[in-house]
């Protein structure tokens, strides 16, 4: 016979073995249950804890817990899903069956039947590497910003070391004829500290974005530092969409300075102007004063998408008073038609009186951009000064057979660039839509075909004298026609 002990063992053994068998049936059983039979709903998470109420229901004991926490003050607490009532509050105890099969079912991948899932551990270490690559991203973005503010700092310091040593070496020249130019003297300072104020407050405009810039990253990368300590995956990844976006950098491209010799240009022509003065004055000053205007610290890149050629774009109309007498213009003098028959213009000294030409009624300076869009056996975009020959048969009065316009004809057969006679093939296919790029102040003038991406055809790198009007040459076929876009 066995002692009580004994009973007491054996007793204890077949409860454990029928509870590792009902806990083996339950596991099998539970392959056929999907995430909703195991999950809370309070929080509609896989259960927690869980625990089982006095009702039936399953939740987790925290989420029941706070539950019932608000219900304290009616005197009863009721079940979330059946509405039954407890009086008194019903103590708490995990149903370790419960717990055993929702971490069988979390291993065997069932808390997402029919669905490809990870677990928030591996889903976390996954982001958090995306999350350690976008902070490195911010941290260079820091440390080259810094680079430029440095360089910026640099060049706000060299532009006035430059401006004094050129006002007082100008002051030295103009002095040995102080009796004629002592007027000149002090407009040429004046000149060079006005664009010294202007060029030092462009750097200093451009330091400051930079510092706002990168109080931005710093503080995105603070939120990404906290949310990198979280220790809790699921609020880990409820946050990682909206802390891990990461702005696009407004300005990739690092800033680009001139040689630090700003104004030595201006000096130069003082000093030539001293040998020729009195024959020369009211030429050469003119010279003087482009030179400091032209002084540019920052050397802007060109755009290499439409959509930053774009935000230099100038809506441009034809003046009717420039138009040779078979042009027609039409919509709002954007568009221009080659005509078989002579248009009712009046007679204007502005008017080209030969060739198949119009030019623009606004005036262009700094950076420009327009689009020429053209159909027929072909056109010329051009761009001139306003006191280009008109009147006459002389090639002198084309667009590009001088020295005061640059142009593109675009032809069904060889397109070609020409400056002052001198002609150049382009290559490139044939484009129907022209964009003109122009930076007066650079001296650049470019020519792109427009369609999905922008190709470059022609670019010219000179130096511009006077303010540029657009042109527009039409000398191929009746009907043919072009005219410049709208753009938004």
């Amino acid at each position: 016979m066995l002692n009580r002990s004994q009973l007491k063992v054996l007793s204890l053994k077949t409860k454990l073995k029928q509870s590792s068998r009902h806990e083996a049936e339950m596991e099998q059983k539970g392959a056929e249950l999907d995430q909703e039979n195991i999950s809370c709903s309070i929080c509609l998470d896989l259960l927690k804890d869980p625990v089982t109420i006095p009702c039936g229901h399953n939740y987790c004991m925290s989420c029941i817990q706070t539950h019932w926490d608000g219900e304290d003050g009616k005197n009863l607490h009721s079940c979330p899903q059946c509405r039954h009532t407890f009086i008194p509050r019903p103590v708490l105890v995990k149903n370790t069956l419960l717990a055993v099969l929702v971490e069988q079912l979390k291993k065997t991948g069932l808390e997402h039947k029919g669905h490809d899932t990870v677990s928030s551990a591996a889903e976390r270490t996954e982001r958090q590497k995306e999350l350690e690559l976008s902070r490195q991203k911010i941290q260079q973005r820091i440390k080259d910003k810094q680079k430029d503010v440095k360089a910026l700092q640099q060049e706000a310091e060299n532009i006035s070391r430059c401006a004094d040593e050129a006002a007082e070496k100008n002051r030295k020249i103009l002095s040995e004829l102080i009796r004629l130019l002592e007027e000149r003297r002090s407009d040429v300072e004046r000149q060079i500290r006005s664009k010294e104020e202007t060029e030092v407050s462009r750097v200093k405009e451009l330091e400051r974005k930079l510092e706002q810039e990168m109080t931005e990253l710093r503080r995105k990368d603070a939120e990404m530092d906290k949310l990198a300590q979280t220790h809790d995956h699921n609020q880990f990844l409820l946050q990682y969409p909206s802390v891990s976006t990461l702005r696009e950098d407004p300005d990739s491209s690092h800033v680009h300075v001139r040689p630090q010799s700003y104004f030595e240009d201006v000096t130069t022509a003082v000093s030539e102007l001293r040998e020729k003065l009195q024959l020369s004055l009211t030429e050469e000053w003119t010279n003087i004063s482009l030179s400091i205007s032209q002084t540019q610290v920052l050397l802007e890149p060109e755009p290499q998408t439409r959509a930053g050629f774009l935000q230099y774009s100038r809506q441009i109309t034809l003046d009717p008073n420039t138009a040779y007498e078979r042009l027609s213009l039409s919509e709002k003098n954007r568009r221009g038609t080659h005509m078989r028959q002579t248009q009712n213009y009046p007679d204007h000294p502005d008017r080209f009186s030969v060739y198949y030409q119009v030019l623009s009624r606004e005036s262009l300076t700094g950076r420009c951009y327009w689009e020429v869009e053209w159909k027929g056996r072909g056109v010329v975009v051009a761009v001139a000064y306003k006191d280009i020959q008109r009147k006459g048969c002389s090639t002198e009065c084309a667009f590009g057979n001088n020295d005061k316009s640059w142009s593109l004809d675009c032809n069904n057969n060889s397109p070609y660039f020409r400056h002052n006679r001198v002609r150049s093939s382009v290559p490139g296919p044939r484009s129907s839509r022209i964009g003109v790029y122009l930076d007066h102040t650079a001296g650049i003038l470019s020519f792109y075909s427009v369609s999905e991406t922008m190709t470059l055809i022609h670019r010219v790198q000179t130096t511009f004298t006077k303010p540029l009007y657009a042109g527009l040459g039409l000398d191929y076929n009746v009907g043919d026609t072009a005219h410049f876009l709208k753009l938004h």
